[in-house]
């Protein structure tokens, strides 16, 4: 089997758990706020990680080094994903995939601003065709405008600030290491968020598969993405990421009887263009993009 097939492959998994985890976390969002389930999701992850980097033996490259950037890019992480997680429960789910598509983007500014990498002519015209698809997406006129959307777009940002980080952290500190801070701050975070109100929600027997899933489902969604990346060009496995969009759309049709707007499929095209078209160009004159590629996507 060739390493394209199989990072088709891969990305077919991302794309599934992608998709369970927004059905799971719009399925228990009537019991749980978006602190408790970040709460709940952190604590199971904390148990994955320890028990799987036991098994790999790379519990030992868990270090308190580089804990100022840990926790920042935790904070854009955990802003970004409470801010999904409160999207989805209010907006169409293809409208919040749509949405997300343009964390790229955002990757591409914070990566000028924060590590001093060029903002080429290619990189900004990318940029503005990429807002311009969100305008598509969103409508901001007074009698379109959802809180939600602004939620969703916040997220976008949130993971882009992850993905920088992210890049910050590879340089010195294994995934191992990042994994581990990941989800035993973001409990912390939870804990502290959810439990402001001295109320802290226990999820009922019925819904723990559910929060198992979006635990589960979020760290094998990366997984999946990295492993794509490294076997595939981003020109192959971007393409088949966007698929996300129409799967998503079809479930929400399917299970939440969700109307589909074609003004969210026509931005999401758009973004998804301004994406290809700067991956291209980037690929034809940089060797070491896929690389590249997957530090950015690595647990965002």
């Amino acid at each position: 089997m060739s390493d394209t097939l199989r990072g088709c492959l891969w990305m077919i998994g991302a794309i599934a758990s992608f998709t369970l985890m927004a059905v799971a976390g719009r399925e228990v969002s009537l019991e749980l706020d978006t602190f408790e389930i970040m709460l709940y999701r952190s604590l199971i992850g904390v148990a994955l990680v320890v028990m799987v980097s036991r098994l790999a033996g790379t519990h030992g490259q868990i270090t308190t080094q580089n804990m100022p950037l840990h926790l920042v890019r935790n904070l854009c992480h955990f802003t970004g994903q409470n801010l999904w997680f409160y999207a989805i429960t209010v907006l169409p789910l293809a409208q919040v995939f749509a949405l997300e598509f343009t964390s790229p983007f955002w990757v591409m500014l914070l990566g000028f601003v924060i590590l001093g990498e060029r903002l080429t002519k290619n990189r900004v015209l990318a940029a503005v065709v990429g807002f311009l698809g969100i305008l598509i997406v969103t409508r901001p006129l007074p009698e379109t405008f959802q809180i939600g959307q602004v939620a969703a777009a916040i997220a976008a940002i949130g993971f882009a600030g992850s993905a920088v980080f992210t890049r910050l952290l590879t340089r010195s500190t294994t995934i191992t290491c990042i994994l581990f801070w990941l989800t035993v701050m973001q409990a912390g975070f939870g804990l502290v968020c959810a439990g402001f109100d001295g109320n802290i929600a226990v999820p009922a027997a019925a819904s723990w598969p559910w929060v198992t899933v979006i635990a589960c489902a979020g760290l094998i969604a990366h997984f999946c993405l990295t492993s794509a990346l490294r076997l595939a060009p981003a020109t192959v496995v971007m393409p088949i990421d966007f698929t996300r969009l129409p799967v998503i759309a079809l479930v929400g049709i399917t299970l939440y009887q969700e109307p589909l707007d074609p003004y969210v499929l026509i931005g999401a095209v758009v973004i998804f263009a301004a994406n290809y078209v700067n991956i291209r160009l980037e690929t034809a004159t940089s060797p070491n993009l896929r690389s590249d590629t997957v530090k950015t996507v690595t647990k965002t």
